[in-house]
């Protein structure tokens, strides 16, 4: 399920980094007197994939629900690091305690 979630999101952020739809070149050319002999401009464009609009509402959910789920599990490991911590802390005063006669 998280291994079909991962490519969602790569394959999201590919079309996203590759929708790149139209580049423009000119290229000119002058004498020693900067009057214009030649110019050249040159114009690719390409085809911008289809966005399916289902696909990036799922994906977009999908990243919404690991951030939730990323974020609980920083909060238990939080929490669990918390209680780890008071126990030593308590095992050390116990053991450190002077006794009384």
């Amino acid at each position: 399920m998280e291994r079909m979630r991962d490519i969602r999101i790569a394959f999201m952020a590919l079309l996203i980094l590759t929708a790149c739809n139209q580049k423009t070149e000119t290229t000119t050319v002058t004498d020693t007197n900067g009057n214009v002999q030649t110019q050249k401009t040159t114009t690719v464009t390409t085809a911008v994939p289809s966005v399916d609009t289902t696909a990036t509402a799922e994906a977009k959910q999908d990243v919404k629900d690991a951030t939730h789920d990323v974020a609980a599990a920083a909060r238990e490991a939080a929490h669990e690091t918390g209680t780890a911590m008071e126990s030593a802390g308590k095992n050390i005063q116990r053991r450190t305690e002077k006794k009384k006669h």
